[in-house]
This record gives structure tokens, C-alpha cells and sequence, in this order.
């Protein structure tokens, strides 16, 4: 099978590479490009795990080839971060002990960036009902709420 030519932007950092045409996206990442805070739950994009940011929008990766993303911004887990300081719903993860196993942890946080740009001040009904698409095993979902309340607050007190 002949390979085809992308290239986007991971992370703030220019990637590109030849990749097979059927690869998905959250191979390339976790694969190819080495960033595997991207989990792969299920392939059948019903848990979240692969959920980045792409052109601002969060989706699950496992459902996109990689050459969709050609041309696209994309921001993973590991790009939450700036200069050694966690991002606030990172943080809130921590402060309210929003994890047990971790397996969720990056998809529910990257969810949970586009969650708080669309509602800055969200209610616990808000933040349930947007998390739907993301799936914990562990945790019940109450400390994940409550690290995004959390966040949420820090958040809109910055500005």
C-alpha cells in the first residue's frame, strides 16, 4: 500500500512523516510521533480515552484517520502544560483526586478543556452531562466533577 504525505502541528511543534492511509490518528500520536498520554480504550469510540483538541474542538482521535488531520492543530495531554506548571484542570485532577487508575485521566481532561472554554462557570449537571462521551471504570465520576468544578473556578478567578 503507497504512503501519503501529512503534516500538522502537535503540541506547538511542526510534524510530518509518510503514513499509511488507513492509520489512525491516535496511532500516529502515540506511535509515530511518541506521545502516548493519548490512550487507546476501545477503538470503537465509545470510552474517550483518545480525546485531543484539534483546531480548538475536542475529538476522539481513534475515530479519525491520520491524514485527515493534515494541516491541523492539534493539542494531546502533553501540551496542557506550560513552562513546569500544570494547566488548572490538570491541577484540579490532583487537588480533588480526580483518578484512580488513569486510564480516563487525558481524555476526561482534554474533554474537559472544551467544556469549561464553552461554559466557564459549569454546573454539576453541565459537567455530567458533557463528560458523556468519556467513560471512568473506576472512579464514579464524583472526584472528576468535583476536579472540574474545581478547575473551573481557578480558571474564571484568573481572569
Amino acid at each position: 500500500m503507497s504512503k501519503l504525505p501529512v503534516k500538522m502541528t502537535i503540541n506547538g511543534q511542526s510534524v510530518s512523516h509518510e503514513v499509511e492511509p488507513r492509520l489512525l490518528l491516535v496511532h500516529y500520536i502515540r506511535e509515530t510521533v511518541g506521545l502516548t498520554g493519548t490512550h487507546v480504550g476501545c477503538d470503537t469510540s465509545q470510552c474517550g480515552a483518545c480525546t485531543i483538541m484539534m483546531n480548538g474542538q475536542a475529538v476522539k482521535s481513534c475515530t479519525l484517520f491520520t491524514v485527515q488531520a493534515t494541516g491541523a492543530d492539534i493539542m494531546t495531554i502533553e501540551g496542557l502544560a506550560k513552562d513546569g506548571e500544570l494547566h488548572p484542570i490538570q491541577q484540579g485532577f490532583w487537588e480533588k483526586h480526580g483518578l484512580q487508575c488513569g486510564f480516563c485521566t487525558p481524555g476526561m481532561i482534554m474533554a474537559a478543556v472544551q467544556l469549561i472554554e464553552r461554559y466557564p462557570k459549569p454546573s454539576e449537571d453541565t459537567i455530567r452531562h458533557q463528560l458523556e462521551g468519556n467513560l471512568c471504570r473506576c472512579t464514579g465520576y464524583h472526584n472528576i466533577v468535583k476536579a472540574i468544578e474545581w478547575a473551573a473556578d481557578k480558571m474564571a478567578a484568573s481572569k
